[in-house]
């Protein structure tokens, strides 16, 4: 009887490269060309403007309205800010209803004569949520994401859709975009005619301050920053934040051996009102982040990881991606149960590709891991939910509360996926005697010089070939143990192999010190088992713990600690003055205007999660964060 994981994977995997085929099909039969107008010039206002042309034959028509997005892995389309939709043809009104069962598409009648179908609608900018449903202006920049502004006939291929698309700013605004345009007329951009696919896959960032950063000046094809702020201050980068940048490019090229996009750009939004997150795309990221990411400190340190992340995500997740994730269009449900591979190797892969290019120095990488780790540890849910569960349900665990997160487990997928790729890298090294590492799986598996974006979809049996193809090993038995199993510990094997342990420090980190700041929390989880959010809310509880025991819950206001007025440092006081004394922690809460004192009993001191060097064994960890060179892509 084949394992859960196998049963899933092959099942899935099966159905999506069926979809693929048949998308394909669909497409070499019948192609639309669109037309698409967007008007951003109320942008600052939060309004888009879109006419949307769509030749088609008299009879009925279906529009859909993008529903699951490449990498957001969910149906997560914010079709609830379409407004204001008008159809058209021959210049009468053509009336519209939506469909009873999917809120994604929209069906009428084309009138005889007609040979097209006008749609005007609008788009209001959202106010809260992620990813292309996030807060993405504000009154100096926006981030356009396509798939907000563009319907489609249902049934057809996303590649099979082309599209000529144009867009105007607000005056004065310049902008950044992997999309190629083709001029500007009178304030307009024109972009030049592409697929549906790339026009989705292709954001475009504008704003009022704008600076383009070219990081590999002397090798093709290029690599450019593209940064939009709400200051031009905000611009200014360090000049050794930018060579780590063009680090970064040059450790890619030398880890991959190759690309697979014309250009890239990372388009890096700069403001402290806007969503703040990374989504993946395959020639270019969009990444929002704090307004002084570059300038400040704990806010370069807090957001270390995310550009190397996306960088990776262009050969692992667009290139390579699991069959359950290659749909056809953005009707088709997708299937997450490889998101361990598209989501957690990237993870590893961004921390390894973050040190090596000095976006983080090697004691930042260390203590990220650390933290990455202990989250894992705490995160209790492991007893009854195992890790594939965390990438199929990803859909619905994106969208979570972090309330009782421990106990639920959130996406984790990415940082366990982390320890779990870390033990295949330092299993490959130690099999192979030093000759291999995940390295060469990277070159073999995303490698080779495309040079223009394509998907190459894979299923579980693909990932285990290659791995046999470095080292071999029973593969096939490692991940499913990792991915089926309920345990009451985290998978620490990786990091012991590599010559160190996950231990406790009485002081905060450097990098644990720039998450509480930038993160707006006090970080109190390893000890008395609990995070308290900026509000002085508690955020979460961790199940087992002296917090869980005294009967806390999440969404309590700390008041008081000991009979004096809660604050961070009186907090930790009280954690320290309470090591090997008898009298328990009190502390005074309010939830709902009721009042309640709880009776901590915990004596052990602050603790926070740190790295502790294995004298006995090799620093394999060190070699894998070495850089490798400036090899060019």
């Amino acid at each position: 009887m084949p394992s859960v994981c196998a049963s899933v994977r092959g099942m899935c995997g099966s159905a999506a490269v069926a979809l693929l085929a048949f998308g394909s099909a669909q497409g070499a039969a019948a192609t639309a060309a669109l037309t698409l107008a967007v008007d951003a010039s109320e942008a600052p206002r939060g309004i888009l403007h879109a006419h949307l042309v769509v030749p088609a034959a008299p009879g009925p028509l279906t529009l859909v309205y993008p529903k699951w997005l490449p990498g957001e892995h969910g149906p997560t389309g914010p079709v609830t800010d379409l407004v204001g939709l008008n159809l058209s043809a021959g210049g009468s009104t053509i009336p519209w209803f939506r469909d009873t069962v999917d809120m994604y598409a929209f069906h009428c009648t084309v009138p005889r004569g007609a040979r097209a179908l006008e749609a005007r609608y609008d788009f209001v900018l959202p106010v809260g949520g992620q990813f292309s449903s996030g807060v993405s202006s504000t009154q100096q920049l926006a981030l356009i994401s396509w798939n907000q502004v563009v319907l489609y006939p249902q049934g057809l291929a996303s590649d099979a859709v082309s599209v000529a698309a144009s867009l105007r700013l607000p005056a004065g605004w310049s902008f950044g975009t992997a999309l190629p345009r083709q001029g500007e007329t009178q304030g307009t951009i024109q972009f030049a005619t592409t697929s549906l696919t790339r026009l989705v896959d292709s954001p475009v960032l504008a704003g009022a301050y704008v600076r383009h950063v070219r990081l590999n000046p002397d090798s093709a094809p290029p690599v450019t920053l593209d940064m939009a702020a709400d200051s031009r201050e905000a611009l200014e980068i360090p000049a050794k934040r930018r060579a780590a940048l063009e680090r970064l490019v040059a450790e890619a090229g030398s880890l991959f051996g190759g690309h697979h996009y014309r250009e890239y750009h990372f388009l890096l939004t700069l403001s402290d009102h806007t969503a703040h997150f990374g989504l993946e795309h395959h020639e270019s990221s969009d990444d929002r982040v704090f307004e002084r990411l570059c300038l400040d400190d704990d806010l370069w340190t807090f957001h270390s990881n995310l550009l190397p992340h996306e960088y990776v995500h262009s050969w692992n997740g667009k290139y390579r991606r699991p069959a359950g994730l290659a749909t056809a269009d953005y009707q088709q449900p997708m299937r997450g149960e490889l998101l361990w591979v598209y989501e957690g190797l990237t993870q590893y892969l961004g921390f390894v590709l973050g040190a090596r290019s000095g976006v983080r120095d090697s004691a930042t990488a260390r203590d990220a891991l650390a933290y990455a780790a202990a989250q894992q540890e705490l995160h209790r849910g492991r007893q009854w939910r195992p890790l594939l569960d965390t990438a199929v349900a990803a859909q619905i665990l994106y969208g979570a509360s972090d309330a009782w997160e421990a106990w639920r487990r959130s996406t984790d997928f990415y940082n366990e996926g982390l320890l779990m790729w870390l033990e295949a890298d330092a299993l490959i090294r130690q099999r192979s005697r030093g000759a291999a590492s995940l390295d060469d799986f990277c070159r073999r598996f995303h490698g080779g010089d495309g040079r223009v974006p394509e998907v190459r979809s894979y299923v579980y049996d693909d990932i285990l070939s290659t791995l046999n193809d470095v080292v071999p090993h029973d593969w096939r038995r490692f991940f499913d143990e990792h991915l089926e199993s309920t345990a009451m510990h985290a998978p620490l094997a990786g990091i012991e192999a590599c010559g160190w342990k996950l231990g406790w420090a009485d002081t905060l980190t450097a990098y644990l010190k720039a998450l509480e700041t930038s993160g707006k929390r006090t970080e109190m989880q390893y000890s008395l088992g609990f995070i308290v959010n900026e509000d002085s809310r508690i955020g979460d509880v961790i199940p087992g713990s002296a917090a869980a025991r005294a009967g806390m819950a999440p969404g309590l206001k700390l008041i008081a600690v000991d009979g004096r007025r809660f604050t961070p440092k009186v907090l930790r006081a009280a954690v320290k003055a309470a090591k090997g004394r008898q009298q328990p922690i009190e502390l005074l809460t309010e939830r709902t205007d009721y009042f309640r004192t709880y009776r901590l009993d915990y004596h052990e001191g602050e603790k926070y999660p740190a790295l502790m060097r294995l004298a006995a064994k090799p620093d394999l960890l060190a070699q894998v964060l070495a850089p490798r060179g400036s090899r060019r892509n």
